[in-house]
Formats: structure tokens, C-alpha cells, sequence
């Protein structure tokens, strides 16, 4: 099996946001992304079962799974408008301002080879911005899921569109 495997771009990987202010279900992507970080035991808690009868080897049971998504790259703007993308502007002006119940929103994400969407309710932390004299300004966030994945069919092959489904995911 290992012959004919291949490892896949990182390039590849498509994040999007639910825009929740929309009258019907719309995902913004989110561009300018130079990289990601996904971690995948983020959040883990564990409970350990150490007991005599286990002749000295350490035992556990994992209590809580989590996971949390850090995505960077470069400030975004149209340039025609001078506004900035429309799934940059959704996290920093409209998730990050979110508090208590209000506070969660959903993600997705697949690489472009991938036909399945695996989706998150999550919370933001917005990350910081900035640059030096010949650099480009930065843009991050941190994604933190809430809850098991769920995942969503990509709908008509479309790489930006997917219809809503729940039948777990992995990431």
C-alpha cells in the first residue's frame, strides 16, 4: 500500500466559515491562508486507572476529546473595494465580538481531494496582526471545536459549496 500512497499538498486544504447572519445557509471561504495547524488532541483530558492489580504499568481512560485549528496568513483586502475577504472580516467583525451562547459558530474543512466536508461547532480567538517594514501584514485565528465533528457531503463536486448532513467525522 505504502508504494502507491502519495502525501498530499498542504496548499490544498479549503477552511470556511458559516456566515449566520445570512438569510440562507452561506459559507464563506477564507483566504490568504500560508498555513494551518490542526490538533487533533488539543483540549484531551485523561483519568488515570492505575491500580495495584496492574503490576506497575501505567494505565488511563481518555474522559474528554478536543481539538483546536490555528490558521495563519496575510491580511486580505478587495482592491477594487478595499474591503477585507468577506471570511477574514466574518471572524475578526462579526464571530470574534460573539459572547456566552452566542460565542459558537460552525467551520469546515477538507483538502481539495477530499468529497466529504467535516464540520465543527467551535469558538474563535482572533490572533494577532502585524508586520515589519518589507513584510505583508498578518492575519490568525484560533479555532476550538466544541462538541464531536460532524460531516457534510460536497454537494455537485463544488469545492465551496456542501449540503448540511451529521454522520460524524475524524478531524
Amino acid at each position: 500500500m505504502a508504494a502507491t500512497s502519495r502525501p498530499i499538498d498542504a496548499r490544498g486544504w479549503l477552511f470556511e466559515v458559516r456566515d449566520t447572519t445570512a438569510a440562507t445557509e452561506t459559507w464563506l471561504p477564507i483566504a490568504g491562508l500560508t498555513s494551518f495547524t490542526h490538533n487533533p488532541g488539543e483540549n484531551e483530558e485523561t483519568a488515570e486507572t492505575v491500580a495495584f492489580d496492574s503490576d506497575g504499568y501505567f494505565e488511563q481512560d481518555v474522559m474528554q476529546r478536543g481539538a483546536t485549528l490555528a490558521i495563519e496568513g496575510q491580511y486580505r483586502i478587495d482592491k477594487a473595494t478595499g474591503k477585507q475577504d468577506v471570511g477574514q472580516a466574518y471572524v475578526d467583525t462579526v464571530w470574534a465580538y460573539r459572547l456566552g451562547i452566542d460565542s459558537r459558530n460552525a467551520v469546515r474543512l477538507r483538502h481539495k481531494s477530499q468529497t466529504t466536508w467535516v464540520v465543527w461547532d467551535s469558538t474563535v480567538t482572533p490572533g494577532e496582526q502585524g508586520g515589519e517594514t518589507n513584510d505583508k501584514t498578518s492575519w490568525s485565528a484560533t479555532i476550538t471545536r466544541c462538541g464531536a465533528p460532524t460531516s457534510a457531503a460536497v454537494a455537485g463536486g463544488n469545492a465551496l459549496a456542501a449540503t448540511s448532513g451529521k454522520s460524524g467525522g475524524d478531524a
